[in-house]
């Protein structure tokens, strides 16, 4: 069984920096891609930000020049940067990952850590 475990959430000013980790740990056969996404108070879910195993990058409008995404593959361990936070993205974040186990995929997400932002 493969658990994702994150960390780094906190409230910040306006303006201001978090850095997110999410280490997967656990009997890991084979990660793909690792991403981000996170849920406002009565919104849906929404996609952040994605980086494959190769290290190829995907990122929401919203956070484009804002938030980088990056993954240690030795550590099975992905992380967002976020700069310029804006009350908008108060959210809960999750960290999510694509796990294959004898060619099974496992879609597997993170218990969530809060993020807020204020003005």
């Amino acid at each position: 069984q493969v658990q994702l475990v994150e960390s780094g959430g906190g409230l910040v000013q306006a303006g201001g920096s978090l850095r997110l980790s999410c280490a997967a740990s656990g009997s890991i056969f084979s990660i793909n891609a690792m991403g981000w996404y996170r849920q406002a108070p009565g919104k849906q879910r929404e996609l952040v930000a994605t980086i494959t195993s190769g290290g190829s990058t995907n990122y929401a409008d919203s956070v484009k020049g804002r938030f980088t995404i990056s993954r240690d593959n030795a550590k099975n361990t992905v992380y967002l940067q976020m700069n310029s936070l804006k009350p908008e993205d108060t959210a809960v974040y999750y960290c999510n990952a694509d796990h294959r186990r004898y060619g099974i995929k496992y879609n597997l997400w993170g218990q969530g850590t809060q993020v807020t932002v204020s003005s």
